[in-house]
């Protein structure tokens, strides 16, 4: 990995001013500097498991729930061009609560809140993961406009 590139993440952010939370960077590439803005979007699930049992015994009842977070990239090349990709993944943050998930949506909720540096991580490790991806693009773009 080149250092421009590690400069670039490190100098990254990651909160914009609406409180969402994104990854901002400078790509430099041959064909001249890239901004690149990557975004998480959350959705929680909820998955009812277990039974109510009758009176005298243990209920098994419990909400399992998972933060699931896709990750959009825009990337605007030195052309004016603008790459977008999306990635998905399920899980990023999970948990269980004992009793109905309707009756916990708000806290679960509440809890994912409060673990935005994990999503904040999933994002920088998919936007690193992205920038080759980001540059086999630009680089593709860049050989078609010289050819065409």
């Amino acid at each position: 990995m080149s250092m421009m590139l590690m400069a670039g993440l490190m100098l990254g952010t990651l909160a914009g001013s609406d409180g969402a939370i994104e990854h901002r960077v400078q790509l430099d590439h041959h064909s001249g500097p890239v901004a690149v803005r990557y975004s998480a979007d959350i959705g929680v699930s909820h998955k009812q498991v277990g039974a109510v049992a009758p009176g005298g015994r243990a209920s098994t009842l419990r909400c399992q729930w998972s933060a699931n977070v896709t990750v959009h990239r825009e990337a605007r090349a030195s052309a004016g061009a603008m790459l977008r990709r999306s990635a998905a993944r399920d899980g990023v943050i999970e948990g269980s609560r004992p009793g109905w998930c309707s009756a916990h949506r708000d806290a679960i909720a509440q809890e994912v809140a409060q673990r935005r540096d994990a999503v904040k991580a999933h994002l920088q490790a998919v936007a690193q993961e992205d920038h080759p991806v980001l540059r086999a693009e630009i680089d593709r773009l860049h050989s078609e406009t010289r050819a065409g």
